[in-house]
């Protein structure tokens, strides 16, 4: 099988204390996998270093067959990433902080792709507004244009709905799970909200305090714990945080 994305037994510890601990995972095209797990289970941390912002303390990393660790630019070239706590340039317009990316990513015909993408994710007649003016949902769909300009083969997003009103978590949740079956685009995302990710995810990667407590196939995993919902699974596996 060709994997876009492999992780094998990746550790990250920081002041002595261990916050992954032996992560392995793959992900494939067209694979949407979600990040599931409570507050403080590492799943942003894993992101981080999945995009070279942090550096792991031990294990590998490969993109399209290549180590990361030795392909680090090139690789990300091809990686998009997304992310509600990452803020952009607040003195520029939505359109200038997409011109300044589209030239650190090289895109061609780049006013054709931000209007194609300003019209896609419903942020076309913010086009002349300053970036401090967004709301935060608004400042996330700019957020979700960026990461998608180069036209990555794989996206890396981190609460992509955070802030988002439902009929645009739904519009969104739609684009991404067209693009992956069409373009076979692979996605990595974590989310709180846990019924809409039920809808777009293929495979699950359940996380809780550094460690892998389940991951595989969604159908799988829900035989696995005798569930029938991501909600019921959640609850079922990570029950101990709320007794």
């Amino acid at each position: 099988m060709k994997y876009l994305l492999k992780v094998e037994n990746l550790w990250k510890t920081f002041n002595g204390k261990e916050i992954l601990r032996d992560i392995s995972f793959e992900v494939s095209p067209s694979d949407i996998l979600g990040i599931i797990g409570p507050n403080g289970a590492g799943k942003s941390t894993l992101l981080y270093i999945l995009v070279g912002v942090i550096s792991p303390t031990k294990g590998k990393i490969y993109y399209f067959g290549r180590e990361f660790k030795k392909n680090r630019s090139e690789i990300l070239k091809k990686v998009g990433f997304a992310s509600h706590y990452v803020s952009l340039p607040y003195s520029l317009t939505v359109e200038e902080n997409l011109k300044v990316f589209s030239k650190l990513y090289g895109v061609k015909e780049e006013n054709k792709r931000i209007e194609e993408l300003l019209h896609l994710f419903k942020l076309h007649e913010k086009k002349k507004t300053l970036t401090r003016a967004l709301s935060s949902g608004e400042m996330m769909r700019l957020n979700l244009i960026r990461a998608t300009l180069s036209q990555p083969k794989l996206l890396l997003l981190d609460e992509p709905t955070a802030g988002l009103d439902p009929e645009y978590i739904l519009h969104v949740r739609n684009l991404l799970k067209d693009w992956a079956e069409r373009e076979g685009l692979a996605i990595l995302l974590t989310s709180h909200q846990l019924s809409a990710l039920e809808q777009v995810i293929n495979k699950v990667l359940l996380l809780d305090r550094g460690e892998v407590l389940g991951y595989g196939p969604l159908v799988e995993v829900f035989n696995l714990f005798n569930v029938e919902s991501l909600e019921e699974l959640y609850f079922r596996v990570f029950k101990s945080d709320f007794s």
